[in-house]
């Protein structure tokens, strides 16, 4: 349990105004000493995270934020770092110690209703003042589960681990598989996976443990070779394989080497479909086609890995950019859970995986730029464009190649 991937565990937010008991909550709901506790209010000043196990859940992150109510420069700074994580989390935990919810508090609540995320409001600090039947009715009011705490003694604890594992059970959608319906039990599939450099000594990368195991689930056969492999191993198979999956860094050769009949996919497309939404990220990339000189292109990286010296998101994609467009691009990098408020300047964004946070996460950044008019792709698609076999490899997901081709129509004509 411990050992799951932080992308793979539902995240659980806990927001509220300065000293309503967030930090004193979440040590609770851990059992462990995640955040510093202090009556003096602002002592939390950017997202704790605390990967744990949630029983009956499983492994689970929970997040504990800054203040909503906080103030000056600074605190107007925490505030929107905290309405960020609610963006994405899977499940908000809103605490109040006092018993009239504040403006800030019931704005937690309507943006949690709007976003369609799960909300559980806490009456915390019931040693200092016990809820009064109608200040019970009045929170209920706002339509979400309400549960009673405090957080120093414990009391009410287990009722609000109930309240999560039911608002998990009923409001969250299960995860996305990688590799989707494309397999079935008696399959074979093969996988290319050359040997990354940012991989841990002596493993693969996530996406690719994450192909194996679900293909093995399923029932599929699964064989695993490196790209100068490929020719080879179709040879001696007396049947091709259901399809190809490989890395998008090596995908042209792939192509190469496998004939057009056998299907052709890559980790990062079903990373995109799994973590994302591939249709809007098929026509995202048609908007590669329309770069120009001058146009300021975003990569989006979500984890802080130090970077390789031919890092695939800082220096790859960008010197392909450039060699295969022809155009004098300014090429920025994104790197961790930040992105960007305004997203306006950019002619498109090229987004990683997203392999070490949720689908909610990545689907809260795919909604910003829609939101802002700004079209977003990823890596996969991105190097697939650029290698000239886009079209191939979307010819396992017929709808997204539709939108990639009513895009690339549209904006040609």
């Amino acid at each position: 349990m411990l050992s799951t991937p932080k992308g793979l565990r539902l995240h659980f937010g806990l927001f509220g105004n300065r000293n309503a008991g967030k930090s004193s909550l979440a040590n609770a709901l851990t059992g462990q000493r995640i955040s510093i506790v202090s009556d003096v209010p602002g002592t939390t000043t950017d997202p704790v995270e605390k990967a744990c196990e949630l029983a009956p859940i499983g492994p689970v992150v929970f997040i504990d934020t800054a203040g909503v109510d906080d103030v000056g420069d600074l605190g107007q700074a925490r505030v929107r770092r905290s309405l960020a994580v609610l963006d994405w989390v899977d499940v908000a935990i809103v605490v109040t110690s006092e018993r009239t919810l504040s403006s800030s508090e019931k704005t937690l609540l309507a943006k949690a209703r709007e976003l369609g995320t799960p909300a559980v409001l806490v009456l915390n600090k019931t040693d200092l003042r016990p809820v009064t039947d109608d200040e019970r009715r009045a929170a209920e009011a706002f339509g979400v589960a309400v549960v009673e705490t405090n957080a120093r003694t414990g009391e009410g604890i287990d009722a609000l681990r109930a309240a999560l594992v039911r608002l998990v059970s009923e409001r969250t959608a299960p995860d996305r598989p990688l590799v989707g319906e494309l397999a079935q039990a008696g399959d074979t599939v093969m996988l290319v996976t050359p040997i990354d450099t940012g991989a841990p000594k002596g493993r693969l990368i996530l996406p690719q443990v994450q192909a194996v195991r679900e293909l093995l689930d399923a029932g599929a056969k699964c064989l695993v070779v490196q790209e100068n492999r490929v020719a080879e191993m179709l040879d001696e198979l007396k049947r091709p394989p259901k399809f190809i999956m490989t890395d998008s860094q090596v995908v042209e050769s792939v192509a190469r080497q496998s004939p057009d009949s056998i299907p052709l996919t890559t980790f990062s497309i079903q990373m995109a479909y799994s973590k994302s939404d591939l249709e809007e990220l098929a026509e995202g990339a048609a908007a590669l086609a329309r770069l120009k000189d001058g146009d300021r292109v975003l990569i989006c990286e979500t984890c802080s890995h130090h970077p390789q010296k031919d890092d695939i998101g800082r220096v790859k994609i960008p010197r392909w950019l450039r060699e295969k467009t022809g155009k004098d691009l300014v090429i920025e990098v994104a790197v961790g859970k930040d992105f960007p408020e305004d997203l306006t300047p950019y002619a498109v964004l090229i987004q990683c995986g997203g392999c070490v946070v949720t689908r909610r996460h990545m689907l809260a950044r795919l909604r910003t730029s829609k939101e802002q008019g700004v079209p977003m792709t990823n890596y996969g698609l991105t190097i697939c464009y650029l290698q000239g076999v886009l079209e191939r490899v979307l010819s396992c997901h017929p709808e997204a190649l539709a939108r990639y081709r009513a895009a690339l129509t549209e904006k040609t004509e």
